[in-house]
């Protein structure tokens, strides 16, 4: 009998990234989504209220702005310079982590919301970490570069 072992390929940091920025943007969306289904939410909408805010185009402006961010992280992750890359994801997952725990202040559901918002820090600190240990490789310098002048 032949068994076969699957190879576990590597996976690109950039790849990863914009895994955990998809996961994050999914798992955002839909713990809103799932939360209509909380008995008054509905009717809070239709009366122009979400949570303590008033609907309006400065929330709405201010809700689209707030969701651009992991948005657009999902391709400037693969697609900015690495350094760059590297900056950016360090700075929106940081920036995330207290606007994920903020989203926890005056929820009815605290075993709901704290659970979408524990998965969400499990994201924002996958992201953190392979941003942070991004892989790199030493500078060569050409060997014309290391001589000193004798000048």
């Amino acid at each position: 009998m032949t068994t076969t072992t699957l190879q576990d390929q590597p996976m690109p940091v950039r790849a990863k990234l914009a895994a955990a920025w998809t996961s994050f943007m999914f798992l955002y969306a839909y713990v809103d989504i799932l939360n209509f289904y909380k008995p008054g939410t509905v009717a809070d909408i239709l009366d122009g209220r979400v949570f303590e805010f008033d609907i309006s185009q400065t929330f709405s402006t201010s809700a689209l702005a707030l969701m651009a961010v992991p948005i657009f992280m999902v391709v400037l992750s693969v697609t900015l310079p690495a350094r760059v890359a590297r900056i950016a994801n360090l700075a929106a997952a940081a920036i995330y982590v207290p606007v994920t725990v903020f989203n926890a202040a005056g929820g009815e559901w605290l075993v709901y919301y704290g659970l979408g918002i524990v998965l969400e820090l499990v994201l924002l600190g996958l992201i953190l970490q392979f941003a942070r240990t991004w892989p790199s490789t030493a500078a060569v310098v050409p060997p014309a570069m290391n001589r000193v002048s004798a000048s």
